[in-house]
């Protein structure tokens, strides 16, 4: 079966996570994609796979015989989509010899122009696939679930020899709790690779330091007939603290190493107001500034508007893996010789978003992360196309071999 056979029938299985749920996995239909996967491992041979009572598959493709002292490869997947868009009843469009301009997406009639998506000309002649615009696609993470399945596959048939391979697909990566219950012992590699970026040879060995920020905004209520020199309204400090900030440092208007403060959302009302930031940065140091200037933006409210006006509280989310990964250069080497054994030219690319890559490295579990080859994630915009699914199995596969042939990790 081809990758893109897999994709179509992984994004009709609802996985949307939940993050207001509590619970691990953060909703019982991420086990319909883990027990479809755990059948389809099964079948190639995988005799040791299953899914745990939090939805973690786990499973191993054997070592050929006289490479069973390798090292472990290890490859990694999210099962579940976001919920920025819609992720039920997807409905898959396959778009044959795309012709580079224009794609009317047909339920909505959403346009996705060239103008947005410039690469979307590069794909011209290629089989396209979109959602029909009533959700997003799923690409993001199913895509790289089917290019690992169908390296897998691949590696099997061709009878080459290669070392131990060991699988995860997880869920809950969107909402941030993918590595919640990871079961190190289990997964059994010592060294791994996500399968979760963005363009075709593209290696992500760096990732954005992450800290969200909850702003709580106190205002007084008062009747609007009698509220001069009364009333303070906390919605309207939330606007004036959000003027406070750089206005140029927001996702809409940064790229490559630049940073940013993403208002993720808001609530509010006259005695109330509630703003939720994510900043990102790739140094520590940018990370401390932006700190900074939300500290300073909250005490010249409580300066205008009387003590504990506002107030302010950060969580780390997760750190540059960039850190620790520069401790395993042989990481990316092999990964680059892959691209390149399948006839991809290689390209380092900072991770401008947060892989479980990410965390698991920080866990001891040294994992960078590999392109997928989508675009528009997290958006009914989502899409990929049939070639780029083939060059990424293809690069994956070649990964698969050249661990089977390194003595040294």
């Amino acid at each position: 079966m081809r990758a893109y056979e897999r994709l179509l029938n992984y994004v009709r299985v609802h996985t949307t996570s939940d993050e207001t749920s509590g619970t691990h996995p953060s909703s019982e239909r991420e086990f319909d994609l883990a027990r479809q996967l755990v059948e389809e491992m099964k079948a190639l041979g995988m005799e040791d796979a299953h899914v745990d009572e939090h939805c973690y598959v786990y499973g191993t493709l054997p070592a050929t015989p006289g490479c069973e002292d390798k090292h472990a490869l290890g490859l990694i997947a999210h099962m579940d989509t976001a919920d920025d868009a819609s992720g039920e009843n997807v409905q898959p469009i396959v778009w044959e010899n795309y012709n580079g301009g224009d794609v009317t997406l047909p339920a909505t009639g959403m346009v996705m122009k060239p103008s947005m998506f410039p690469f979307l000309t590069s794909m011209k002649g290629e089989t396209l696939i979109t959602s029909d615009g009533t959700t997003l696609l799923g690409a993001d993470d199913k895509a790289g679930i089917a290019e690992i399945m169908t390296a897998l596959s691949q590696v099997i048939e061709s009878g080459r020899p290669h070392g131990p391979v060991s699988i995860a697909f997880i869920p809950d990566e969107e909402i941030g709790s993918g590595t919640a219950s990871f079961d190190f012992a289990q997964f059994g590699a010592a060294c791994a690779y996500t399968v979760d970026g963005w363009d075709v040879g593209e290696i992500e060995a760096e990732t954005f330091n992450a800290m969200q920020a909850v702003v709580q905004l106190h205002g007084i209520s008062t009747h609007t007939g009698r509220a001069k020199g009364r009333m303070v309204n906390a919605q309207l400090l939330a606007l004036e603290f959000a003027a406070l900030l750089p206005a140029d440092e927001i996702p809409a208007k940064t790229e490559g190493f630049e940073g940013f403060f993403h208002l993720l959302c808001s609530e509010g009302s006259v005695e109330h107001a509630k703003l939720v930031y994510n900043l990102r940065d790739f140094t520590s140091e940018g990370m401390a500034r932006r700190q900074k200037l939300m500290q300073q933006a909250v005490d010249t409210l409580n300066r205008h508007w009387g003590p504990q006006s506002a107030q302010l509280h950060f969580t780390e989310q997760y750190r540059n893996m960039k850190e620790k990964l520069a401790e395993h250069p042989q990481l990316v080497e092999l990964a680059r010789s892959a691209c390149l054994a399948a006839g991809i030219t290689p390209r380092m690319a900072a991770g401008r978003g947060g892989t479980d890559g990410a965390r698991l490295t920080f866990h001891g579990l040294p994992c960078p992360n590999l392109g997928l080859g989508g675009w528009g994630y997290h958006s009914p915009y989502e899409h990929i196309t049939v070639q780029a699914m083939e060059k990424v199995s293809s690069i994956l596969r070649e990964l698969i071999f050249l661990f089977g042939q390194t003595d040294s990790i």
